[in-house]
């Protein structure tokens, strides 16, 4: 059974920027999906359609089973949304947050204390219910927000940037909550992140996304598979992007050559034999070499021979843009 299905969603905003350009996927139920993507990509766009609080252009989109649009409101009643903003009240206890949210969709009585009660001391608040929401560390307050979309025990569970900004072990303590969210509750997750890290240990299906587009798809493990070899990266004392690029590219059995300032990244058969060849190369050309790891590939690899750019370059670029709109 398929809980969200996306096929050819288009979707542009004023001044001609095209955030969806004929994004389709499929999600199977009681699954975590990922839509992985540096910022801009479109994936929180992707994700206030498939809630309803956004339409498409064009396209055609299904949650638990329900169209989008014409039963949106079946639709907001099946679903849990974690967005990137917090949706809390913080002038609200953490209890009186989760009390409000259950009378909403219509839990009252002791049914209500009871699902109030359980979630908190699931997601490690019990001793802090009785607290204001603005007291909460930031990794309280984005458990809480998890308690909030979970109080109707939704069939799907939508997670915009859920780990965004948290320091690693609350990071880390969440992703356990999501594990267990999928295994016990077997809730069907959509997760968009742009943390290799995250997508590669939590969903066990994910679509990279670039510029409105699914440019891979599958679990992780078969999308890395599809790289042979390794990883080269060398750091270079100074930035050298044209000298570096020539002084590599001459050299046998390196591919997916990218250079960014100091950075200089390629993809070779066989690393450790690959790198003194590399610092032989750059250096001869007068290029000092600060360091050079060797890594088995990754998704940012994945990333890099699908988009034809790195992450951390997609997301300088989309900082550059937002720049010289403003």
């Amino acid at each position: 059974m398929r809980a969200i299905e996306a096929s050819d969603l288009r979707k542009a905003y004023k001044g001609g920027v095209v955030a969806l350009d004929g994004l389709s996927f499929e999600v199977e139920a009681g699954t975590i999906f990922g839509l992985l993507g540096p910022n801009g990509a479109g994936k929180s766009t992707t994700v206030k359609i498939l809630t309803t609080l956004s339409r498409a252009d064009s396209g055609e989109a299904r949650v638990a089973g329900l169209d989008v649009v014409r039963d949106a409101d079946r639709v907001r009643r099946a679903i849990g949304v974690v967005g990137q903003r917090p949706g809390l009240d913080p002038e609200a206890t953490g209890r009186e947050n989760l009390e409000m949210q259950a009378e909403f969709y219509g839990l009252v009585g002791s049914e209500r204390r009871e699902r109030v009660t359980e979630l908190l001391d699931r997601l490690g608040l019990a001793d802090a219910g009785g607290r204001l929401a603005k007291t909460y560390s930031g990794g309280m307050q984005r458990r809480l927000d998890v308690a909030l979309g979970l109080v109707h025990r939704p069939k799907v569970l939508f997670l915009d940037e859920p780990t965004t900004g948290l320091d690693p072990e609350v990071r880390g303590d969440l992703w356990r909550e999501i594990e267990r969210l999928a295994r016990d509750d077997e809730m069907t997750i959509l997760l968009t992140t742009h943390y290799l890290e995250e997508a590669d240990r939590l969903a066990s299906a994910l679509a990279i996304v670039d510029r409105g587009r699914i440019v891979a798809e599958g679990t992780p493990d078969e999308l890395k598979s599809e790289l042979r070899g390794d990883t080269v990266q060398v750091e270079l004392s100074e930035s050298a992007n044209g000298d570096a690029s020539m002084a590599v590219r001459r050299l046998a059995g390196v591919s997916e050559l990218s250079v960014d300032g100091k950075l200089l990244r390629a993809r070779v058969d066989n690393g450790a034999a690959a790198v003194p060849s590399i610092v032989t190369a750059l250096e001869r050309d007068g290029l000092s070499v600060a360091s050079a790891t060797i890594a088995r590939p990754s998704l940012d690899d994945v990333y890099l021979r699908h988009a034809g750019r790195s992450f951390e370059e997609a997301d300088a670029e989309t900082d550059n843009a937002r720049k010289e709109a403003a």
